[in-house]
């Protein structure tokens, strides 16, 4: 991070520990006003005492912490839940591949009629004789 990019332009050539002392409308963003309400209501007037608020360490914690709990039982349950809906609409037992396109099977495929189904196996069947020079079942010789 640059330092440029945190604080007000006239303590940018500042040491940290000059930066740790400097009032705290010395961070870019917080306005003079700012700072004495942060002071009133805190009892805090540098950017050290600020980093030390416990109210701010607090805070500080609680996002960390957050971003490393686990689940609580209730979004297990969700994601449980979920993921039987997912199972139960695309069964990993389908003969249909992911990559395949299709997104939506209208009819069960155990009750498909195989001589009748959408994917025309009998014709298929009939023009893979045709172009190996056979004549299969259903087409002219």
């Amino acid at each position: 991070m640059n330092i440029e990019s945190i604080v007000d332009d006239q303590f940018k050539t500042k040491s940290f520990r000059e930066l740790a002392e400097a009032p705290i409308s010395a961070l870019r963003g917080v306005s003079a006003a700012d700072a004495r309400t942060l002071s009133q209501a805190f009892g805090v007037n540098t950017i050290a005492e600020l980093a030390e608020l416990k109210f701010v360490k607090w805070a500080c914690a609680i996002k960390t912490m957050a971003e490393y709990e686990g689940d609580t039982a209730e979004q297990k349950a969700k994601e449980t839940l979920l993921d039987d809906a997912v199972e139960m609409t695309f069964p990993a037992s389908d003969p249909i591949s992911v990559d395949a396109g299709i997104t939506r099977i209208e009819v069960a495929p155990e009750k498909v009629n195989a001589a009748m189904d959408h994917q025309a196996a009998t014709n298929i069947e009939a023009n893979s004789h045709l172009q190996d020079g056979k004549a299969g079942k259903g087409a002219k010789a």
